[in-house]
């Protein structure tokens, strides 16, 4: 049995890729082998959307930000600044003051255009509540491309409709992305 001890791997020009400090915890200095740029958010206020439209789902708090590129103050999208793939992921809680609910679908918008969707629909046997999730995997060009969360819901009846706010420990409604290393 051979063992390799080392605290420091360097790639050719003398820049350490991989540390440790003698006590297992090891660092990882490359860029090309980190899952960043990313993110994750969530909404701490419930937002009430109108019926039957298309409406960007304000994510306004931050669990994490490697970078700095989510903006959850103004206009609540990523815009990661480096090129590749990401998985990006999001979930809304839909629901009426009444069991009017008869549709819900949420949307990953890429560039400001509908890059995918998934639906919900029990116009059948209308509901109060649903939870509805997407993810999708999406390229960015790692300057100018971006992506946002829009949420529709149709209702049956006069009741309020909204997204319902997010708690830590619910994740009823939520937003993030990583970039996936080696794709």
């Amino acid at each position: 049995m051979s063992i390799l001890k080392v605290n420091t791997i360097q790639d050719k020009g003398g820049n350490a890729i991989i540390s440790s400090d003698g006590a297992g915890t090891v660092t990882v200095n490359n860029d090309a082998l980190k899952a960043t740029p990313s993110f994750e958010a969530y909404n701490n206020a419930n937002q009430t959307v109108s019926d039957n439209t298309h409406t960007k789902l304000q994510f306004n708090t931050e669990v994490y930000d490697t970078d700095g590129c989510y903006d959850n103050s103004t206009n609540y999208r990523f815009t990661p600044t480096v090129a590749g793939k990401y998985f990006v992921y999001a979930s809304g809680q839909a629901e009426t003051e009444a069991s009017q609910l008869q549709f819900t679908q949420i949307s990953i918008y890429k560039n400001g255009s509908q890059y995918a969707q998934r639906n919900i629909d029990f116009r059948s046997n209308n509901g109060l509540q649903v939870s509805a999730n997407i993810s999708a995997i999406v390229d960015m060009n790692g300057s100018s491309d971006y992506v946002e969360i829009y949420g529709k819901i149709f209702k049956g009846g006069g009741s309020t409709i909204r997204f319902k706010a997010d708690s830590t420990s619910e994740k009823s409604m939520q937003f993030g992305a990583y970039r996936i290393i080696g794709a």
